[in-house]
């Protein structure tokens, strides 16, 4: 039970980043040149929020901060790719070098869904995870959604 209501938390809060970042891109002005403040911001914001939870576990006591050296690298690793990730949704989001911004109905579903088909496609070929016909099935049918989702008139340009 409690992975579940951690897995709806983590959830709603990926939902929140997602159409926060949204919101955030809306009031870039016309002028501006880049985004990447706003990603600055969110990144310091992310920083504190891991800042105050490691001191919350300090102040605990009993706890292991340890890790193995590469649980570190990986980690780094990560964080280049989600700050990378931050830098393009605040450009798509806010209009930068497009024609407009891109709506959230298209770029959320479309980012979500295709880090869902890679992730499912990884766990089996890189971390070696049973990959059944319910989860090809699954993962094709999201495949296709953001095959759907492109289709529409004006979604992208």
């Amino acid at each position: 039970m409690v992975a579940a209501m951690l897995l709806a938390a983590v959830t709603l809060l990926y939902a929140g980043y997602n159409l926060l970042v949204k919101l955030s891109g809306t009031h870039v002005p016309a002028s501006a040149t880049t985004t990447v403040l706003a990603t600055v911001c969110l990144q310091v914001a992310a920083l504190s929020t891991s800042v105050l939870f490691l001191g919350f576990l300090a102040t605990q006591g009993g706890h292991a901060f340890s890790l193995a050296p590469r649980a570190y690298l990986w980690a780094v690793l990560a964080g280049l790719c989600i700050g990378a990730a931050e830098i393009g949704y605040f450009y798509l989001f806010g209009g930068i070098g497009l024609d407009r911004p891109m709506r959230a109905g298209v770029a959320i579903p479309v980012i979500v869904a295709g880090t869902v088909v890679i992730a499912a496609v990884a766990s089996a070929v890189v971390f070696g995870e049973s990959f059944g016909w319910r989860q090809f099935a699954g993962t094709a049918m999201v495949a296709a959604g953001i095959v759907l989702i492109f289709l529409e008139p004006g979604a992208v340009r």
